[in-house]
């Protein structure tokens, strides 16, 4: 029996079981949103533990099955980059996308159309590069985000086409924390400093535990561990502000870490179509 088989089966017995105290299905899958490469990495840090180095990010997306609904957290760089030999140079680093996220869901017998909710940590260009793909979904954004990315002059990071598609879709803008399906399974957490409105997402399996995705609160390991503050963040008070709380979510709940964009957290987790249960 092929995933995608599987995957309907238990879709579908996830639709017909009912009962007060019945824990939900929650599933996380990693997908490959590209890769971004930076030769000059020194906007990494700004006290200089970057300058003279280069870095190769992993740009992950999440998918979420919780019972028979889907969420996506974060949509990479844009599946239209599959395209483009090379992908784009900008922002001083080059983006790719060789495998595009609606293939990568195809595998599990989904469409984009299949998706119920998106998320997004924030709104830099690496993170939205697919939203045109979720029409149908609902988009939980923090509206401090919105407010921010939609200003004039366009801020460094956001590109305004990849956002504009906001503009045409059912949106949820987020004014403080967000509880997504209401048992406390999937929380999107408010953490400002990279951006005004930047978030984590706390994912409680009931296997695995807890899982703490990092959105860009850190960048890389080094990031979490020296408790870095990149030059290109909005806030450094509110970036430490919001390193505080992820330390004490993490020792509060024996979270597992994922720093979104580093290499060793990303090749850690199941390939896909496997999964964290």
């Amino acid at each position: 029996m092929t995933h995608s088989e599987t995957l309907h089966q238990e879709r579908e017995h996830a639709r017909d079981r009912s009962g007060a105290g019945r824990s939900p299905v929650v599933r996380l899958y990693t997908l490959d949103g590209g890769l971004t490469e930076f030769d000059d990495a020194a906007v990494f840090s700004d006290t200089g533990e970057y300058e003279g180095r280069s870095v190769q990010l992993p740009t992950p997306s999440y998918l979420i099955r919780h019972d028979a609904q889907w969420m996506i957290w974060d949509t990479g760089n844009g599946d239209r980059l599959a395209s483009v030999p090379g992908g784009e140079v900008k922002f001083g680093g080059r983006f790719t996308q060789p495998r595009t996220l609606a293939g990568q869901l195809a595998e599990l017998g989904l469409r984009p159309g299949d998706i119920d909710y998106v998320g997004i940590s924030h709104l830099h260009q690496d993170h939205t590069g697919n939203i045109p793909l979720f029409k149908d979904a609902t988009f939980l954004v923090s509206a401090a985000e919105l407010a921010w990315a939609r200003g004039n002059p366009t801020p460094f990071g956001v590109e305004a086409p990849s956002i504009a598609p906001l503009n045409a879709v059912r949106l949820e803008p987020l004014e403080g924390d967000r509880d997504v399906f209401g048992d406390g399974t999937v929380r999107i957490l408010r953490a400002p400093g990279h951006t005004p409105g930047s978030a984590m997402l706390l994912v409680r399996l009931p296997n695995s535990g807890p899982v703490l995705l990092s959105g860009d609160v850190f960048h890389t390991r080094e990031n979490y561990e020296k408790d870095l503050v990149p030059g290109v963040n909005t806030s450094r008070a509110e970036s430490l502000a919001s390193s505080r709380r992820f330390r004490s979510i993490v020792a509060n709940t024996n979270a597992r870490v994922v720093i979104q964009h580093d290499p060793e957290d990303f090749a850690s987790l199941p390939a896909f179509p496997e999964y964290l249960d």
